[in-house]
């Protein structure tokens, strides 16, 4: 088989189980549409923006979780952040932790906030991983000559 279509299905089916298992959602097809020739690394550049901000995040969420007198709003206010960035580039799963983070948030809960924090560090840890095997897979793809088709859920 033609090594360009076996890469291409490789993708095609990484890229699914990323949806069907909630990594990803509608949000990330809807960023590689702003892909184009002009800009090809968009997606790319984009989703590093992202692993860079989510990680000062989330060490700004460990501090502050870590102080003696716990400032409610300022998690919160970080919290809002990461799951704004998340759900830009469609990182569901992120997202959804977030959304739980913010309750403990609103209750000034702080061992349910401790406990969401390990929670998005897992979840953040994982799409990342998984969204730089598909960026690696990609970059196979192209270097045999092969397309890289619009992802889809």
């Amino acid at each position: 088989m033609d090594k360009a279509i076996q890469l291409q299905r490789q993708l095609n089916d990484y890229t699914s189980s990323l949806f069907h298992e909630g990594f990803l959602d509608d949000q990330f097809n809807q960023l590689h549409q702003l892909q184009d020739e002009s800009n090809p690394d968009f997606v790319v550049e984009v989703v590093s923006l992202f692993f860079e901000d989510s990680e000062r995040l989330v060490n700004e969420l460990a501090k502050a979780l870590d102080q003696q007198s716990v400032d409610f709003k300022r998690i919160d206010a970080h919290v809002h952040q990461l799951k704004g960035s998340s759900s830009s580039i469609g990182a569901q799963r992120v997202q959804r932790v977030c959304i739980a983070f913010r309750n403990y948030c609103d209750e000034q809960n702080a061992e349910g906030c401790l406990k969401c924090l390990q929670q998005v560090k897992h979840e953040y840890s994982l799409v990342k991983t998984k969204l730089q095997t598909l960026f690696k897979l990609e970059q196979q793809v192209v270097a045999v000559g092969g397309s890289i088709p619009l992802p889809m859920m």
